[in-house]
């Protein structure tokens, strides 16, 4: 049976008390890249993957696994793809996302933000005309220089926020005008758009 874990953005110390406790318990752990990367400190024996198929291989072996995955499984995550092929959650906790850390950081309030993921998806930037908050997910190809590019075409103007490496020692936040160059120095990053809607 699989539980589901969601470890945050990225930085142990914003693991919620429970996933931490599962870490530390769990006897077969699975988790990817970075996240096994940044858990070594609690968990040395993380079994690192690289795709969903060697975790359905693992689970045909083992009967409880738990799956470590960055920021909140529900949130664009690997739950509803995981539901997609049929694999059956048996539980799935919680975790801080990416974009919450980075509202908090930014000390914006965030309920009434519309939310696109460019993470390994197509989507389209249109919707952000309409919108006055905009949260984007973002990922190699679509990076927030890109992201930037596109709206500015669209005659899109207000605030991009950027949020690279959150929670990491190398965290970085900017705050430029739509249209302003800027460099991706991560493909770990979050857009928050604040569109002037004229």
């Amino acid at each position: 049976m699989l539980t589901i874990a969601g470890v945050g953005p990225g930085n142990p110390k914003y693991l919620t008390v429970d996933v931490l406790e599962r870490i530390k318990r769990d006897q077969y752990i699975l988790a990817f890249g970075r996240v096994a990367d940044s858990l070594q400190n609690i968990r040395k024996d993380i079994v690192k993957v690289n795709r969903i198929d060697e975790v359905i291989d693992y689970l045909n072996k083992k009967k409880e696994v738990l799956l470590l995955a960055s920021g909140d499984p529900n949130f664009y995550g690997i739950v509803e793809f995981l539901k997609r092929k049929n694999i059956y959650i048996k539980e799935i906790l919680p975790g801080l996302s990416s974009f919450q850390y980075l509202m908090s950081k930014l000390e914006k309030s965030w309920q009434d933000a519309n939310f696109i993921s460019l993470h390994g998806r197509k989507a389209s930037l249109e919707e952000v005309k309409t919108c006055p908050l905009t949260i984007i997910l973002t990922d190699r190809d679509n990076t927030p220089s890109y992201i930037n590019g596109k709206l500015n075409n669209m005659k899109i103007k207000g605030k991009m926020y950027i949020g690279y490496n959150l929670s990491y020692d190398n965290e970085v936040i900017l705050n430029i005008n739509i249209g302003d160059e800027v460099e991706d120095i991560s493909p770990l990053a979050v857009v928050i758009i604040e569109n002037e809607m004229d």
